[in-house]
């Protein structure tokens, strides 16, 4: 995948997550899990973007990690989510497996990276 269809594919998991939590309905704990997740979900397109045009590969590494941690704390609140909603556990489980797919691509370019970087 290129960096310009990893590109689209985080910015579509942010759509979907904002998507899906628009149907939920309103609650004073669940928005806060809301908020979170849509902060979250949006924030893996915005730092893979962000790290894209890094000034170096240990800046790309860096924006990459804060990618990492954008898509773990996703699936997090994603599963906090599923337990208030069990109704919607496919609709959620959808979200958490692309959030756990960008996670595995996202560790493998920075492992790949550290790899060019140390040979």
């Amino acid at each position: 995948m290129d960096k310009n269809q990893f590109k689209l594919r985080t910015k579509q998991f942010a759509v979907d997550v904002a998507k899906f939590c628009k149907t939920l309905t309103y609650d004073p704990v669940i928005k806060s899990y809301i908020d979170q997740v849509v902060r979250a979900s949006a924030s893996v397109g915005a730092n893979y973007r962000a790290a894209c045009r890094a000034k170096s590969k240990p800046d790309f590494i860096n924006k990459m990690r804060i990618v990492e941690e954008e898509s773990d704390e996703s699936m997090y609140f994603l599963e906090l989510l599923g337990e208030f909603y069990e109704e919607r556990k496919k609709d959620i489980q959808m979200l958490h497996t692309e959030g756990n797919e960008i996670l595995s691509m996202t560790v493998s370019s920075i492992n790949t990276t550290i790899r060019n970087l140390n040979s």
